[in-house]
């Protein structure tokens, strides 16, 4: 049986690509507890670490942020104190 690590996959940016041992929340719905992860250790936590943290591809977080900054909810979340 071949190691974990001969399984993964990276892209041009060298972001892991999607593996179910350690992205299983992968194609799953955010909740408020993985978004006000995300906002306050985005910038603080490497992606791969956040990616592991949140069982989510490093390109999903990327997404993700982006999103949240250009409906104006990336600060929101930020600050929002409720579950860290």
């Amino acid at each position: 049986m071949p190691a974990v690590e001969d399984d993964i996959q990276y892209d041009s940016y060298r972001r892991m690509l999607y593996h179910p041992c350690f992205h299983h929340n992968h194609k799953q719905p955010w909740t408020e507890e993985d978004l006000e992860y995300l906002c306050k250790f985005w910038g603080f936590d490497e992606r791969r670490t956040l990616s592991f943290a949140l069982g989510r591809p490093e390109s999903a977080l990327d997404t993700k942020v982006g999103v949240l900054k250009k409906e104006g909810l990336f600060l929101y979340y930020k600050k929002l104190n409720k579950h860290w």
